[in-house]
């Protein structure tokens, strides 16, 4: 799971997106406010902010550098470009897959015992 916290006057606004299940979350102070299912390279959030003003956060992943850049705009102009490294995305993704293997090893190993 990747992270990206930004604080925007007195909301702080919180993009979360699983790099091996799709899932991407916006929270505006711990309150979900945009949810979605994504695995494509680029991805869309457009929410309002408490005060009522729009802002959009997009999470995209450049192809050469396989870097995760989440841009924060606030009425269409952009205010922030948060990245992320392909080191932090990587690791995730082997815990996870490690996981599975384990889970499915002892799901065997019980199946074989019985």
């Amino acid at each position: 799971m990747t992270s990206f916290t930004y604080q925007l006057n007195q909301e702080k606004i919180e993009l979360h997106a699983s790099d091996w299940s799709g899932v991407e979350r916006v929270l505006v102070n711990d309150k979900v406010v945009s949810s979605k299912i994504n695995f494509g390279q680029r991805s869309t959030h457009q929410i309002k902010l408490q005060n009522g003003n729009p802002c959009m956060l997009q999470l995209l992943i450049d192809p050469q550098t396989e870097q995760l850049t989440c841009r924060v705009y606030k009425q269409n102009e952009l205010i922030a470009n948060l990245k992320e490294g392909k080191t932090k995305l990587l690791s995730s993704k082997i815990i996870f897959e490690a996981s599975v293997l384990l889970a499915c090893l002892a799901s065997l190993g019980l199946y074989w015992m019985s």
